[in-house]
């Protein structure tokens, strides 16, 4: 089973990889964070070459069934986030096994 990296450990790692606090460390990729969600919230695209790009699609009004009572019903319209990899991650991840 693969590892669970949390944003603690990418913290620590990037951190000792940068030599610098990981108070400023953790500063820096919360305000990475905090950017890519209000420009996605507002409909920009944040594009990271190599790495992938972040965007906001819209999810159709679909109809669907209660998992515990097994009833109708309808679930509404709503603006999700979207990922696409990009070339650099996707040949990096396909290298590894």
């Amino acid at each position: 089973m693969a590892k669970v990296i949390t944003k603690s450990d990418l913290v620590d790692q990037m951190a000792k990889k940068l030599k610098m606090s990981k108070v400023k460390t953790a500063d820096a990729v919360n305000l990475m964070i905090q950017t890519i969600s209000k420009e996605v919230s507002k409909g920009n695209k944040v594009q990271l070459i190599g790495f992938g790009s972040f965007s906001s699609a819209k999810r159709a009004k679909r109809n669907g069934r209660n998992p515990q009572t097994g009833k109708k019903m309808s679930i509404p319209a709503k603006k999700v986030p979207k990922f696409s990899a990009g070339k650099a991650l996707k040949d990096a991840v396909a290298k590894k096994k």
